[in-house]
């Protein structure tokens, strides 16, 4: 069977099964991203954060005045349309979609700090390559309400241990500091005055961010742009000793957890709402584009979306098409599909019936029971239960309706026993958890 309809460029299907894409990329199974799924679940449960859910449809104002009309991300990576004279947005990322709500609905009168976090698809128009889609997916927190080092160690900490739970080793933690903005604009007009008289070595992409945003020069991949910068003017040497002070005490945080991070100097991040500590997660496995996760705190963001008060905050928000990727150059354990507790096999119209009604019974016991919905023998049901994995074979005929038992198979060893129909549930439930 075909069709001629495809799934859009820069974005996949997730199957049962894993399959290559277009671009030889590996695209996990479904049975995989649940995995990936409940284990960032357990993590945040463990660390108490609740789960927040925003839409993927926006306001454009809340994300170019979040995010930063000046960054990649708003001039050209938007996916952008107007209806009834109001301009939408489907959200390249959740932290401003987050921060809206929490302020929408007050969650600050819930009392105390609000963690939060999320898992969902984002949007934006970017070039799809590896590792990088128009619809990609991103699991995250959000730490609202604290201004303490604490909460930037542990919001790192958690990202080190869903990394650690899922089996993902050979990590780097790149770690800066912003400073106030007030701070970062001596900075910035620092940094400008020592590339300017370089402007005709600068790409074009540079140049034009050496006018709007020139923190993003720092995050070149040009290779004589990073020799350049060498010996450009630092940004911890613009830092506040208040804010210096909360750095240092970041570090020994997560010096005291046993989590090794590298300074970097250049270290921005392309949002514009990032203050004081920033972050980077990079895994080897991922090639020239090594980032996995990133994050930092952003302690003015409530202001500048309408708040009239300051909410001191802090997150960080990881690729889970990337952290695919780093799981496959890592090697690491995959679930696997899937598989039926059970599979009922029928012989006749009767025994069709009967075992209908009987998947059901089970499946209400608890079980995983599969059945066969097209008419077959009892041969080829037989090869489909071996195809789905399923550890019994419950077969059902004239023979075993007359006698009020059915047959169940051990699969792997061939062995057969009549269990009274009664008995069914407690008898099959008893052998798989025996099993496990």
């Amino acid at each position: 069977m075909s069709t001629s309809f495809q799934n859009i460029k820069g974005t996949f299907d997730i199957l049962p099964d894993a399959y290559t894409d277009d671009g030889g990329t590996r695209v996990a199974a479904s049975a995989e991203w649940r995995h990936v799924e409940a284990t960032v679940r357990d993590v945040m449960r463990r660390h108490n954060f609740e789960e927040i859910r925003t839409p993927v449809l926006e306001p454009t104002e809340l994300v170019a005045r979040g995010v930063g009309e000046s960054t990649d991300i708003v001039q050209k990576e938007m996916f952008a349309f107007e209806r009834s004279d109001t301009q939408y947005v489907l959200r390249p990322e959740i932290t401003a979609p987050v921060v809206r709500s929490f302020l929408q609905h007050h969650l600050d009168q819930r009392g105390g700090v609000q963690k939060l976090f999320y898992i969902g698809p984002c949007f934006r128009a970017e070039q799809p390559q590896k590792g990088r889609y128009r619809q990609f997916h991103q699991f995250g927190i959000e730490v609202l309400g604290a201004d303490q080092p604490r909460a930037d160690a542990e919001t790192i900490a958690v990202l080190m241990a869903v990394c650690e739970a899922l089996g993902l080793s050979d990590l780097r933690l790149r770690l800066n500091t912003l400073g106030t903005p007030e701070r970062r604009e001596e900075y910035v007009a620092a940094l400008q005055d020592y590339l300017a008289p370089h402007a005709d070595e600068l790409s074009e992409t540079s140049r034009r961010r050496l006018e709007q945003n020139p923190l993003r020069i720092l995050d070149t991949k040009v290779e004589h742009e990073q020799a350049l910068l060498r010996d450009a003017p630092t940004l911890i040497d613009f830092v506040s000793d208040e804010s210096l002070a909360h750095y240092d005490e970041v570090k020994g945080l997560l010096g005291d957890l046993g989590v090794e991070y590298d300074e970097d100097p250049h270290l921005v991040r392309g949002l514009d709402y990032y203050t004081e500590t920033t972050f980077e997660l990079e895994h080897p496995g991922l090639g020239a584009q090594s980032a996995l996760a990133g994050g930092g705190r952003y302690d003015r963001l409530a202001e500048v979306l309408g708040s009239d008060d300051p909410v001191p905050a802090v997150g960080f928000a990881a690729g889970m098409e990337r952290l695919f990727l780093a799981l496959d150059a890592a090697k690491a354990d995959r679930p696997g599909a899937a598989t039926p507790d059970v599979f009922i096999a029928a012989l006749g119209d009767e025994a069709e019936a009967w075992c209908f009604r009987t998947a059901q019974e089970l499946r209400a016991g608890g079980l995983h029971v599969a059945h066969d919905l097209m008419g077959r023998s009892l041969k080829a049901q037989m090869k489909e239960a071996n195809r789905q994995n399923a550890p019994y074979a419950m077969i059902i005929g004239g023979n075993e309706l007359e006698a009020g038992a059915a047959t169940v198979k051990e699969m792997e060893s061939g062995e057969q026993e009549d269990v009274p129909f009664d008995d069914l549930v407690e008898y099959l439930k008893e052998h798989v958890a025996a099993r496990s």
